[in-house]
């Protein structure tokens, strides 16, 4: 690949900054491809950023996720000007080698803003990568002798034909004769550019099978002459407007809802499906099915069909997306002509002075007329549902003029030192039509009592606020089917009785043993965190068997003080609970024995079968059997446990467990070893482990050899060592750093590495310092 070997090209005499700008027009996969590269490589550097900027960015806000990215999250970071930032910013990289991708630029003079951020040149061969769809912007990103500009060009015929295959027959070289010729008519209208191809070929895939030719000449007849670079835009609106009719009706409307957040957003999965809920675009299936799941169904669709793109945590799970700019173009063309959603986004605004407003998305202030766009609304009484970001909260309108409103979203919009905004949220108790509740990182303090007025509410989200308690009216929202209070809140003795729709209850804090017994009520859950304050045995018991008709569990998280009375707890579920089919997630975060979990598994493994997530932080001792019984969960992708009085002194990660595992994570403390067998962990991505120096010693580990070297082959991120060094020489822990260092920089995958030592080592000192 030519950009990567422009990128991994090393001149040991030239380590300056290095510049690479790739351009090309929409949707010939510039951010694949950037993407593709930053994966590569990051392992090669100190500290990494990947950030989308779009049309419209908020130089803050641009410099503020560099920075974040790049590791720096302190708190003062929001309320810094740019010109701090980018002070903050040039000072942070002073001394380190970094890997910046600053995806979709499309102003010449917002990059020479940004490029004093990096024109400190450290000579450790830094690069700067960026993807533009402007050509004098690409020229202007890479000016001096050192830079590269990359021009992406369409796919050879070759290569489109078999990203359009291996999308409708899962081959890249099988198609049936009686599509050959079609899909040589439909490769050439698509011009090589693989949006085209993969959306068109998401269409013709047709879910299940694949559509009768007949309907590949109606979609072929449809494309007009083809794609060029001049007429790119039109042509790819044309495509896009295909597959987008070729949508079921649910899943139009679904899409076309996402006109609500600006371009380049990344999308909370869960956040959307459930305002879809609350917007009534899901409809009920069978009775008693949950409707998130439901949406859940709609989301997996619009991924297949090409029409949002997922971004994959690094579980390989779904939790948030993005939608490609010419997407986002066509359905805010199509939102506003449909009034489906009008837009205040500071330039490309569809505000009018219409009576039949349905939703509302504020996402920037017009500076030349800030509340203009809103107050020609004749009326805000129709208005279904409003969204607010940061940046538009000053014209938060009165809540008062809202009549029919069921969705109101303030996520990240500050509240807490604005009195006004705090007066408009006491009227929230007379939007009496309100499914959705969304005010997560908002800093409030308190909820009005009149929440409680609010009969049809399903969501209520809470998250990372700073409420002690829930108002007692909370009883009355006995629709409520997802509440996030954390961090843990107490919740008032009595509400829980009620809330029997309940199927998320985020992070619950339980001081009383009633409250523990309530939760047995909330037959529907799914996912519960609960916090014990002070747990004692009857408390532990009403939870138990509260838990017992939890029969829908899907994610359990458990947390109390630490002490002698959390080993009860265990013991309780051990002795009287048995995991539902259904669990993915179990964390424990309070002493535990693995007594149970070995009962667990030992009485009937297939209850387990679903488990794809176990923290147990911190454990009584791991035992290697406990490594064999926990390695065989067939679906087990992330393990974390720390044990706190480790007997056993050398634990083996054979090569026939953990075959799922992605992100592993065993911590023994200074009394033992960890070795991995060679095949040990095949699809592992980040490994956290830790070694006992003292006890590799003793035990005739004099090389710290650990299994590493040509080992875990899929590693690819990061990995995490604890060297615990106590009772060793200052000799053996430099030894065994520099063991492990070695093994894991020869790795072929150049994953980052951190290593912490126990206690640190201070510069000189002697050998005897640790004994």
């Amino acid at each position: 690949m030519r950009l990567l070997s422009m990128e991994t090209e090393d001149d040991a005499s030239n380590k300056r900054l290095k510049k690479v700008s790739i351009v090309g027009f929409g949707g010939l996969g510039k951010t694949t491809l950037a993407k593709a590269v930053y994966e590569k490589i990051k392992g090669d550097f100190d500290c990494r950023a990947f950030v989308p900027i779009g049309r419209n960015p908020d130089i803050k806000k641009v410099f503020r996720d560099i920075l974040i990215e790049l590791g720096n999250s302190h708190s003062d970071l929001t309320i810094l000007d740019a010109k701090q930032l980018m002070v903050k910013l040039r000072e942070f990289l002073e001394n380190k080698r970094y890997l910046v991708i600053i995806d979709d630029i499309w102003d010449e003079s917002l990059w020479e803003i940004i490029k004093f951020a990096f024109s400190n040149r450290n000579n450790l061969g830094s690069r700067l990568i960026t993807t533009t769809r402007i050509v004098s912007v690409s020229n202007s990103c890479c000016s001096s002798a050192d830079d590269s500009v990359y021009q992406m060009k369409p796919l050879s015929l070759d290569d489109s034909r078999k990203l359009f295959h291996k999308r409708i027959f899962s081959s890249e070289t099988e198609c049936p004769n009686e599509f050959e010729q079609v899909s040589r008519d439909i490769l050439k209208k698509c011009g090589g550019v693989p949006l085209a191809i993969i959306t068109i070929a998401s269409a013709l895939a047709g879910g299940q099978k694949v559509k009768p030719k007949h309907e590949w000449y109606i979609l072929l007849q449809s494309l007009g002459s083809g794609l060029t670079e001049d007429n790119s835009l039109d042509e790819m609106r044309r495509i896009l407007s295909f597959s987008y009719y070729d949508l079921p009706y649910d899943l139009r409307t679904c899409l076309l809802y996402l006109s609500i957040y600006p371009e380049g957003s990344e999308i909370g999965r869960d956040r959307l499906i459930w305002k879809w809920v609350a917007e009534g675009f899901v409809h009920p299936g069978n009775q008693g099915t949950s409707l998130f799941l439901l949406g859940l169904n709609y989301f997996n669709q619009l991924i297949n069909r090409s029409m949002i793109q997922p971004i994959y945590d690094h579980l390989g799970q779904i939790s948030t997306c993005r939608i490609h700019d010419m997407v986002l173009d066509l359905i805010c063309n199509l939102s506003h002509e449909a009034k489906f959603v009008n837009l205040l986004d500071g330039t490309r605004n569809s505000m009018s002075s219409q009576s039949n407003v349905r939703r509302l998305s504020l996402q920037n202030i017009n500076e030349d007329h800030p509340a203009k766009s809103l107050t020609n609304i004749m009326s805000m009484s129709r208005v279904r549902s409003i969204t607010i970001f940061p940046t538009a909260i000053d014209i938060m309108p009165a809540l008062s003029r809202f009549k029919a409103l069921r969705v109101l979203d303030l996520m990240g919009c500050n509240l807490g030192e604005n009195s006004n905004l705090q007066l408009h949220l006491k009227d929230v108790g007379h939007l009496i039509h309100l499914r959705y509740l969304g005010l997560s990182r908002t800093k409030i303090r308190e909820l009005p009592p009149k929440i409680g007025n609010l009969q049809f509410l399903e969501v209520l989200d809470l998250g990372n606020n700073y409420i002690d308690e829930l108002p007692p009216t909370v009883c009355n929202l006995r629709r409520l089917i997802y509440l996030n209070i954390y961090p843990c809140k107490v919740v008032p003795t009595g509400v829980l009785h009620n809330l029997t729709s309940m199927e998320v209850l985020r992070e619950i804090l339980v001081p009383l043993n009633i409250i523990a017994q309530e939760l047995g009520n909330l037959a529907r859950l799914r996912e519960l965190r609960i916090h014990f304050k002070d747990g004692h045995y009857d408390l532990y018991e009403g939870f138990v068997k509260s838990l017992c008709n939890l029969h829908r569990m899907e994610s359990l998280s458990i947390d109390c003080n630490y002490g002698e009375t959390s080993f009860e707890l265990m013991d309780l579920l051990a002795e009287r609970w048995v995991p539902p089919v259904h669990l993915r997630e179990f964390v424990s975060r309070m002493p535990s024995k693995l007594s149970a979990l070995r009962g667990w598994i030992k009485k009937d493994p297939s209850h387990l079968s679903n488990l794809s997530v176990l923290f147990l932080w911190p454990v009584k001792e791991v035992q290697q059997e406990d490594v064999e019984i926990i390695g065989g969960l067939q679906s087990l992708r992330r393990l974390w446990m720390k044990s706190t009085q480790q007997i056993q002194r050398l634990l083996i990660i054979r090569a026939d467990v953990f075959l799922c595992m992605v992100d592993f994570g065993l911590y023994c403390g200074s009394a033992a070893q960890i070795m991995f067998e060679p095949g040990a962990l095949p699809r592992a991505e980040y490994v956290r482990f830790s070694l006992g120096v003292r006890v590799a010693k003793e035990d005739g580990n004099y090389g710290f050899d650990l299994g590493l070297q040509g080992n875990l082959l899929s590693l690819r991120q990061r990995v995490w060592v604890n060297l615990y060094c106590g009772g060793a020489r200052v000799g053996e822990a430099k030894e065994a750093e520099a063991a492990v260092r070695h093994a894991l920089d020869a790795h072929p995958n150049h994953s980052a590495v951190e290593i912490y030592m126990f206690p640190h080592i201070a510069e000189g000192a002697q050998d005897d310092d640790l004994m």
